[in-house]
């Protein structure tokens, strides 16, 4: 198993970034260019939840099943942990912290994967497709959508 730790900061209320952070179509939005969803809702995570899709990284690898659980979705914390599997993933753990930093916010993803012996790899790419989530995320916030 192995851990990826991801922060970034954001120029608005932790209300408006976990709004943002909770929503399927923005979740297409910030994904889109590493991970493309078929099959994923529309709205707000909620606990309890469990997502089924089919998802190509990059737009070029074949499309394969993937289970997401909401295991938590706690918006008075701000806490939003899921339990995921497939595309070749056994088990792909991911928790995210919304916290207000002074009139702006920061976002934390930890993610512990396990992929067998392709963990390594699925470790690198964790880490690719959260930082590059980071400026669509920007521009969603500075639309004014959240």
């Amino acid at each position: 198993m192995r851990s990826v730790l991801i922060k970034n900061d954001y120029p608005a209320s932790a209300t408006r970034l976990w709004a943002l952070a909770t929503d399927y179509d923005a979740l297409r939005q910030v994904a889109q260019g590493n991970v493309e969803f078929d099959g994923l809702p529309h709205g707000r995570f909620q606990a309890g939840q469990k997502v089924s899709v089919m998802i190509s990284l990059f737009g070029i690898f074949p499309k394969r099943p993937y289970n997401i659980e909401i295991l938590e979705c706690d918006e008075t914390r701000m806490v939003l942990r899921t339990c995921e599997e497939g595309a070749g993933i056994k088990s792909w753990r991911h928790t995210v912290r919304i916290t207000e930093t002074g009139g702006k916010s920061l976002l934390t993803d930890q993610v512990d994967i396990d992929a067998g012996w392709l963990t390594g790899l699925a470790a690198m790419l964790a880490r690719h497709i959260y930082r590059t989530r980071h400026k669509p995320r920007l521009k969603l916030i500075e639309s004014g959508v959240y």
